[in-house]
C-alpha cells in the first residue's frame, strides 16, 4: 500500500483512521457500508473521474477487501489504471489485479493485454510491475500467455539488469506451476551464462532458476558447474570491499554463495582437474575465514558467515573425496559444540551426523565422544538432545558400541517423553548390529523394555525372540536372565511377552535349578497372567501348553488352569478358543503326539531386521545427504564380521549369518535374492493384499521379483481396480481406482523404496490411436522430487466418451544416484472399467440375447485354459470384469452368464456374456454380445487374456 504522507489521498488515510476508531463490529460494518455505496456511486455516476480518484477509491476498496469484506465492483476501474503512465497508478492497479483478479474472470483478457504493452515498454518500472504482477497470479493462464516472452526478456543484450532479475525470479515462479515453460536447446546455454553476468543481482535470480532447472533436468544444465565454480572462486577470493553493494556485514554475497555451494551439490565432484582443484580452494578459503577473528560483534556477521561455511561443509560431505577436508570441517564443528549460541550446537551436532557416515572423517567424529555425551546431560534444550542422540547413533561402530548403549541407556531413564521411542529403537539397532556378544545383546534389551517398556515396540520384542531362537548359544543366558527378569515386583507386560515365549521354548534349559524348576516358572508366569491385556494372555496359554510337553509333572496345574472359568467362558473368543484347544489337546493326545505338535520351533528366517525401517518411519528427518551416505555405511559394515561371529558361524551347522540387520554378507548357503524392500514402508500393503506382494512386518515384497528384477501386473487389472501395478528394485507404483457410469478417478501411488530422493520426478499419462478422442484423461502433477522411503499420490481423472480400445501409456521418468531412468508402462484402464452391473431375469436374458444377433454384434473366441478352472476364481474374474453374474439362468449349470451396461458420454452400451468351460479339454468359449458393434470384439480380446 503506497504511503499516505506525501501521496495526497487525504481521503483514504481519513477512511482508515474512521475505521480505526470504531468502537464496535457494527460500527465498523456501517461505516465500510457507506463508504462502498459512496464508491460505487462514485464509480457509476461520474464519467469524469481522473486516475488521482480512480487510484483513490480502488485503495480503500483494496482496504475493505484486506479487512475480510467481500469485493464485487471496481474490477473495471482497476484495470484502467494499468494503462495510466503514472507510477503511483499502475502500482494500485497492478496491486488490486494481483490480490482480488480471478484467473477466470472475463477481464482477464484487458489484463493480460495491458501487461503485454508494459513487457514492451522502455521503462523499467513498467516492466518490472507487470512482471511482478504475473509472478504474484503465477497461475497456468500466465504461464501460457507470457511462456514466449519472459525467456526472451531474460536472455536479451538490450534488457536492464533490474529488468532481468525480475524476469529471472518471475520464470521461476512460473516455471514451479508449468514446467513446460523453459524451453530447450539453445535456451540452455544462454540461461546458464547469466552466472557469468557482471550484476550480481542478475546472478543471484539466475542462480535460483538454474537450480530449480537442475533439479528437473541435471544432466540438460550440467554446464552450469563449471561457471558456478567460477563465480563463486571471485566472491570467496574477493575482499569485502570489493562487492560493496552487496557485502552484508563485512561478507561478501553470503546470499549468493549460499545458493551457488547449493547448485553444486546437484552434482557429484567435477571430473575437471582445474574445476575440481578450484572448487577446493573455495572450501578451503572458506574453512580458514572460518578460524579469523570476527570483523564485528553483530550477530548479523556471524550468522552471514556461518551460513556460508555451514553450505561449504555441506557440498564436502556431499563430495566424499577430499579426507582433509573432511577432517578440517569436523574439527570446525567440534569448536561449536562447545558455543555458546545454541542454534550453531545444534547445527553442529545435526551435520557432525553426516560427518560420521564418511569413513575418512568416522574417526575425528569419534574424538568429540566425550562432549557430545556431556551435552546430553547438560542441555536445556530438548532438540538439542534429540541431535546429540542422533550423533552418538551415527558415530557408534565396534569399537566403541558398548559405551555409547550404556550411556544412551542411562539417559534413556529421564530422556524428554518425545524422543523415548525413537531413543529404544536406535539402542535396539546398535546393541543386534554391533554386538560381538549376543548375551550382551539380550541384557541390552531387556534392560530396554525395563527402563522404557511403554516405548519398546513390537519389532523390537519380536526381534530379540528371532535372535535367541536362531542361536543355541544364547538360549540358556536368554531363559536365565528372563526369569530374573520377571521376579520384579512391577514388570512391563512385553517382559512378560518375551518371557513368556523363551520360557516356554527353552525353560527346560534351567529347570535343573531349584530356584527356576518348572512349578516356578510356570507359578511366575502365572502371577502376572491377570494384570495382562487378552493379546498377551493368549501368548501366556501357548507357553502353558508348551510347559505341559516340556514339564509333564505340571501337566495337573497347567489342566486347572486351562479349565477355569475365566479361561473357558472367557468373553474373550481368541482366549476361550485357545483354552478349550488346548485343553483337549492335552487329555486326548499321546505324549507323542503332544511332542510332535508342541516342538521346539525351528530357526526363523534371517532377513533384514525391521527396526531400520520404523526408525526411519517414525524420525521423518533423513535427509537427502543421510540417504546418500547409508549406502557408504553399509558398505563399510559388510567388511567388519567380528570373529565371534566367523567362529559361531564354523561352529553351527546350517547358521546363517550373525549380521542381524543383513549388512554383511551371507553365506553361500543362503537365498540372497530377496527384493530390498526394508526402507519402503508398503502404504498399498492393507489396500491391496492379495496374491501380488507379501507384508512382513510393514515391508513389501514381491514373491517373484529378484534384486535386480522387475514385475508389471498390468494384466490382472482387466479384473480388479486395486492393487500394485509395477514394481523394481527403486521404486513401487500402485494402482487405486473408482469407477462410476462414464466417470472415473484413478489414484496412481508411487513409493520410493530407495535410501536416496528420486529427482527430477516427472509422471505423464496420455492416450495412444486406440483411445484417441474415445477416451479423455486429466492429470494432476506432482512433485519433482520423491524423498527416500516415502511415496506420493497422483489422481488421475477419466472420462469413457466412447468404446476404445487398448489402455493408455504411462510414462515415469526420474533420476536416481545422477542415472536417468525411465518407465514405459500402461495406465489400467480398459472399456470394462465403465461396466454397471445389471441384474435381469432368465426370460428377459435370453430375449435380449436373441435381439443381439447380429453377426456384427457378437464376437466368440476359443481358447486354452491357462490356469486351474477352479469355480471361484472363474467366478471371481467376471466380478472383477465388472459384470453382473446371473446363476440359474443357463441350462448348463457348468456354463456362466453375465450381464452389464457400459456407459459413454455419448451412449449406454448393453453387453451379455456367456462362458462356456471344458474342464476335460482344459478349454473355454467365450461368447460375448453387446449393442454397439465394435464394442463386443473388445472386451472378448480383454477377457480372453484372464483365463
Amino acid at each position: 500500500m503506497p504511503a499516505v504522507r506525501g501521496d495526497g489521498m487525504r481521503g483514504l488515510a481519513v477512511f482508515i483512521s474512521d475505521i480505526r476508531n470504531c468502537k464496535s463490529k457494527e460500527a465498523e460494518v456501517k461505516r465500510i457500508n457507506k463508504e462502498l455505496a459512496n464508491i460505487r456511486s462514485k464509480f457509476k455516476g461520474d464519467k469524469t473521474l481522473d486516475g488521482y480518484q480512480k487510484k483513490k477509491y480502488v485503495c480503500k476498496l483494496l482496504f475493505i477487501f484486506l479487512l475480510g469484506h467481500d469485493i464485487d465492483f471496481g474490477h473495471m476501474e482497476a484495470v484502467n489504471l494499468l494503462s495510466s503512465n503514472k507510477y503511483t497508478e499502475k502500482q494500485i492497479g497492478y496491486l488490486f489485479i494481483s490480490v482480488l483478479v480471478n484467473t477466470n474472470s472475463d477481464l482477464i483478457k484487458l489484463i493480460v493485454q495491458s501487461i503485454k504493452n508494459d513487457l514492451g515498454s522502455r521503462n523499467p518500472v513498467h516492466v518490472n510491475l507487470a512482471l511482478q504482477c504475473i509472478a504474484n497470479i503465477g497461475s497456468k493462464e500466465m504461464a501460457d500467455a507470457f511462456g514466449n516472452d519472459i525467456p526472451k526478456l531474460l536472455v536479451s543484450g538490450e534488457t536492464m539488469d533490474v529488468v532481468k532479475q525480475s524476469a529471472a525470479l518471475c520464470l521461476l515462479r512460473l516455471f514451479r506451476t508449468t514446467q513446460e515453460i523453459i524451453p530447450g536447446g539453445e535456451w540452455t546455454s544462454r540461461i546458464i551464462h547469466l552466472l557469468n553476468d557482471q550484476h550480481m543481482g542478475v546472478v543471484t535470480a539466475a542462480c535460483s532458476l538454474i537450480e530449480a532447472l537442475v533439479k528437473k533436468n541435471p544432466d540438460e544444465y550440467k554446464g552450469c558447474v563449471s561457471l558456478a565454480v567460477s563465480r563463486l572462486s571471485r566472491i570467496v577470493t574477493a575482499s569485502y570491499t570489493d562487492l560493496q553493494d552487496y557485502t552484508y556485514y563485512f561478507v561478501p554475497a553470503p546470499w549468493l554463495s549460499v545458493k551457488l555451494l547449493r547448485l553444486l551439490q546437484h552434482y557429484p565432484p567435477p571430473e575437471d582437474p582445474g574445476v575440481r582443484g578450484r572448487l577446493n580452494e573455495c572450501l578451503d578459503t572458506i574453512l580458514n575465514k572460518a578460524q579469523e577473528p570476527p570483523k564485528s560483534k553483530k550477530v548479523q556477521h556471524s550468522n552471514a558467515k556461518n551460513a556460508v561455511l555451514f553450505e561449504a561443509i555441506s557440498i564436502i560431505i556431499h563430495s566424499d573425496s577430499e579426507p582433509n577436508l573432511l577432517v578440517r570441517a569436523c574439527n570446525q564443528l567440534g569448536q561449536f559444540l562447545s558455543h555458546r549460541e545454541t542454534n550453531l550446537r545444534y547445527l553442529a551436532l545435526e551435520t557432525m551426523c553426516l560427518l560420521a557416515t564418511s569413513e575418512f572423517s568416522h574417526e575425528a567424529v569419534k574424538k568429540h565422544q566425550e562432549t557430545v555425551i556431556n551435552a546430553l546431560k547438560t542441555e536445556r534444550d530438548v532438540s538439542v538432545r534429540q541431535r546429540a542422540v542422533d550423533l552418538l547413533y551415527a558415530m557408534c561402530d565396534r569399537s566403541n558400541a558398548e559405551e555409547i548403549v550404556q550411556e544412551m541407556l542411562n539417559y534413556l531413564e529421564t530422556a524428554d517423553y518425545s524422543i523415548r521411542e525413537e531413543m529404544v529403537l536406535k539402542v535396539a539397532i546398535l546393541a543386534e548390529k554391533y554386538a560381538q556378544d549376543y548375551t550382551w545383546y539380550v541384557d541390552v534389551i531387556l534392560n530396554l523394555i525395563r527402563i522404557a517398556g511403554d516405548y519398546v515396540s513390537e519389532e523390537v520384542w519380536y526381534r530379540v525372540i528371532q535372535i535367541v531362537v536362531n542361536r543355541e548359544d544364547v538360549q540358556g543366558y536368554a531363559a536365565k536372565t528372563v526369569f530374573e527378569a520377571l521376579q520384579a515386583p512391577a514388570c512391563h507386560e512385553n517382559m512378560v511377552k518375551v518371557g513368556g515365549y523363551i520360557l516356554g521354548e527353552f525353560g527346560n534349559l534351567i529347570a535343573g535349578d531349584s530356584r527356576s524348576a518348572p512349578a516356578v516358572q510356570f507359578q511366575l508366569l502365572h502371577s502376572k497372567y491377570h494384570l495382562c491385556s487378552p493379546g498377551t494372555r493368549a501368548l501366556l496359554l501357548t507357553t502353558y501348553i508348551k510347559f505341559i510337553n516340556l514339564f509333564p509333572e505340571i501337566k495337573g496345574q497347567i489342566q486347572e488352569v486351562l479349565k477355569s472359568n475365566s479361561n473357558l467362558r472367557s468373553s474373550d473368543a481368541e482366549l476361550q478358543q485357545r483354552a478349550s484347544e488346548y485343553l483337549h489337546l492335552s487329555i486326548t493326545t499321546t505324549t507323542d503326539v503332544l511332542a510332535t505338535v508342541l516342538e521346539e520351533m525351528p530357526p526363523f528366517t534371517e532377513k533384514e531386521s525391521s527396526i531400520l525401517a520404523v526408525l526411519k518411519k517414525k524420525s521423518g528427518r533423513m535427509s537427502a545427504q543421510e540417504a546418500q551416505k547409508e549406502a557408504r555405511v553399509q558398505a563399510r559394515e559388510n567388511n567388519a564380521v567380528p570373529a565371534l561371529e566367523k567362529v559361531q558361524n564354523a561352529q553351527l551347522n546350517n547358521s546363517t549369518s550373525a549380521d542381524l540387520l543383513g549388512l554383511s554378507t551371507p553365506p553361500a548357503t543362503q537365498n540372497n535374492n530377496q527384493s530390498n524392500t526394508g526402507v519402503l514402508v508398503d502404504v498399498l500393503g492393507d489396500l491391496y493384499g492379495g496374491s501380488n506382494s507379501n507384508t512382513h512386518n510393514g515391508t513389501s515384497s514381491s514373491p517373484s521379483l529378484t534384486s535386480s528384477g522387475a514385475v508389471d501386473n498390468i494384466k490382472k487389472f482387466v479384473c480388479k481396480n486395486n492393487g500394485v501395478l509395477y514394481e523394481n528394485d527403486i521404486i513401487q507404483i500402485g494402482i487405486k481406482s473408482e469407477f462410476r457410469q462414464n466417470l472415473g478417478r484413478i489414484g496412481v501411488f508411487y513409493g520410493n523404496k530407495t535410501s536416496m530422493p528420486l529427482q527430477g520426478f516427472t509422471p505423464a499419462v496420455s492416450v495412444g490411436p486406440g483411445q484417441q478422442g474415445k477416451v479423455t484423461v486429466q492429470v494432476k502433477p506432482v512433485e519433482p522430487s520423491v524423498d527416500a522411503g516415502a511415496q506420493v499420490q497422483q489422481l488421475v481423472n477419466c472420462e469413457c466418451v466412447e468404446d476404445f480400445n487398448g489402455l493408455p501409456d504411462l510414462s515415469v521418468s526420474f533420476t536416481y544416484g545422477n542415472v536417468p531412468q525411465r518407465l514405459a508402462l500402461r495406465l489400467p484402464l480398459s472399456c470394462n472399467k465403465f461396466f454397471e452391473p445389471t441384474d435381469m431375469n432368465g426370460e428377459s436374458f435370453f430375449a435380449r440375447w436373441k435381439n443381439l444377433s447380429a453377426p456384427a454384434q457378437e464376437a466368440q473366441k476359443i481358447f486354452k485354459a491357462t490356469s486351474p478352472m477352479e469355480n471361484a476364481s472363474i467366478k471371481t474374474k467376471l466380478l472383477g470384469f465388472g459384470m453382473q453374474l446371473l446363476e440359474g439362468i443357463d441350462p448348463n449349470p457348468d456354463n456362466y452368464v453375465c450381464a452389464a451396461i457400459i456407459h459413454t458420454r455419448t451412449q449406454q452400451i448393453g453387453c451379455l456374456l456367456r462362458l462356456e468351460p471344458n474342464r476335460q479339454a482344459e478349454m473355454y468359449r467365450l461368447t460375448i454380445r453387446a449393442s454397439k458393434e465394435s464394442t463386443s470384439s473388445i472386451l472378448a480380446e480383454l477377457l480372453a487374456e484372464q483365463f
